[in-house]
């Protein structure tokens, strides 16, 4: 990759699921029960020419309605990080669940960037069922991207692409027909940020698959994918994981638990 540049990146938490159940999270039996909550989770990309966002959460009605607790709209969590969502240029949405492309409206001059699979599959034919593929987008969401189409603020990607020198974007795959990952070159070297193509490490760890799920053989696939992409394994950054806030560290101490930096190395 020619001119490639190198970026600052930061997993910022603005929601949260304290209940959810380790059954939840695999779609083989799991022996140990028990707790394992789940995280939510925007991502910024940036250096001194450009801050890209990656994915734009939900709001407080979609958690009251799903039950998840919502910290801080993702805007005032970029917001402590010293990001405008209103000034934000490029947005990435990995897909289209409800939990990754709520509150658009909140980011009013974005261009937005979306595997073209991820619109067909998120408008097409398996909505037309509830379960097991509709019941985790929201439809207010979908119809508000299908407006910034017409609006001509939509990049639509086929692949794997290239959005910003050391930043680019791939077609996994699996936990939707359309589910991208982000892989970004940072002073340690090669981050992808696999969003939901792994939610958890050990879904990786374990080759051990989430339940909600397009195709069980992309998704798996998917985890080789990103290996390959990323400078190691330690190098993917799941999509949902609360680990990923202990294992980082925060920008700073007052952003404890609201954000972590992901291009530097992990504690431990």
């Amino acid at each position: 990759m020619s001119g490639t540049e190198a970026y600052e990146v930061f997993a910022i938490r603005y929601a949260t699921k304290q209940d959810r159940q380790r059954r939840e999270n695999f779609i083989v039996a799991d022996l140990h029960e028990g707790a394992m909550p789940i995280d939510y989770f925007v991502w910024v990309i940036r250096n001194q020419n450009r801050t890209i966002v990656v994915d734009t959460g939900f709001g407080h009605g979609e958690g009251e309605k799903r039950g998840r607790t919502v910290i801080r709209l993702p805007r005032e969590g970029l917001g402590m990080i010293g990001i405008d969502a209103a000034e934000v240029k490029d947005v990435v949405v990995t897909h289209m669940h409800y939990d990754h492309a709520g509150t658009l409206d909140h980011f009013p001059q974005a261009r937005f960037h979306l595997q073209e699979k991820e619109m067909s599959y998120a408008t097409g034919r398996h909505m037309c069922r509830q379960q097991p593929f509709a019941h985790a987008y929201a439809p207010d969401h979908v119809c508000t991207m299908v407006r910034r189409v017409f609006e001509g603020r939509v990049a639509f990607h086929d692949g794997a692409a290239e959005v910003a020198p050391g930043v680019s974007l791939h077609l996994i795959g699996g936990h939707t027909m359309g589910v991208q990952c982000v892989r970004v070159f940072t002073r340690r070297g090669w981050v992808v940020l696999a969003s939901d193509a792994a939610h958890f490490y050990e879904n990786m760890e374990k080759v051990a698959p989430f339940p909600i799920v397009y195709s069980v053989a992309d998704m798996v696939d998917g985890f080789r994918t990103m290996r390959g992409l990323a400078q190691s394994d330690r190098h993917v950054i799941p999509g949902h994981d609360p680990l990923v806030m202990a294992r980082y560290p925060a920008p700073q101490q007052t952003l404890d638990g609201v954000a972590v930096r992901l291009d530097v190395e992990p504690r431990g």
